[in-house]
């Protein structure tokens, strides 16, 4: 996802802008430094306190200029209009976060006003399209018909959570004013992997992420990935 991720900053700002990034449920902050490390200002939003620490304790290892482009703000998603002035970024990150939120209307709609015109929403959803590929895999034939008709699933370790189907996303970007740009599959190939598998050899691991990424972007492969990484651009 970093890669498609890359891809769209490249083809919508100079090379070389430094870009003004918020990044909504930032998680252990992987994405914030990532960007961050390229030059980029970068604003985390998280929620959970477990995992503020072990943002902060990540940024805290960083070489001073690098933890001087980050700031992290410990908060709800849905109150980015309390902390940011309308406007206010290029590009905005939500990612992993909308497949726990029951009504996410409200908070894309504050997504987007948080985004200057031009500017990058990105979200990473859990595909309900796809929700049927890996219990079906896995030989779950019960667990993949009841999913076949279904929008929720629980996750792998444990949590019922909510999916989003392409066409409506697509409807809800449009709704907020930042039109579909692209999308993306993610983990199309990999999805089934367990949670302990090690990392691959070099050789092995550059194939697979080549492969993914191919997928990612070709149909049929990328409408039953697991996530689906959707961009749309502020009118």
């Amino acid at each position: 996802m970093s890669r498609q991720l890359d891809e769209q900053i490249a083809g919508r700002f100079p090379v070389g802008q430094r870009l003004r990034v918020l990044d909504v449920g930032m998680g252990q902050g992987t994405q914030a430094l990532r960007l961050a490390r390229a030059g980029h200002k970068v604003t985390g939003v998280e929620q959970d306190p477990t995992m503020v620490a072990v943002a902060r304790a990540a940024l805290d290892a960083e070489p001073e200029g690098i933890r001087g482009r980050v700031r992290i703000v410990e908060g709800d998603g849905h109150e980015t209009g309390v902390h940011f002035l309308p406007g206010s970024f290029d590009v905005v990150l939500c990612h992993g976060v909308l497949m726990y939120v029951e009504e996410p209307d409200a908070l894309l709609a504050g997504l987007a006003r948080m985004l200057a015109p031009g500017g990058l929403l990105s979200l990473l959803v859990r595909n309900a399209d796809a929700l049927a590929m890996r219990p079906g895999l896995a030989g779950d034939w019960a667990g993949a018909l009841a999913a076949f008709d279904s929008t929720t699933y629980r996750n792998r370790i444990g949590i019922e959570a909510r999916a989003d189907r392409l066409d409506a996303v697509v409807a809800s970007l449009a709704g907020i004013a930042a039109p579909l740009h692209a999308w993306y599959g993610v983990r199309v190939f990999t999805d089934t992997a367990a949670d302990d598998a090690g990392v691959p050899a070099e050789a092995e691991l550059s194939a697979l992420l080549a492969a993914e990424e191919r997928a990612g972007r070709t149909d049929p492969y990328r409408r039953v990935a697991a996530l689906l990484h959707v961009c749309g651009v502020r009118d």
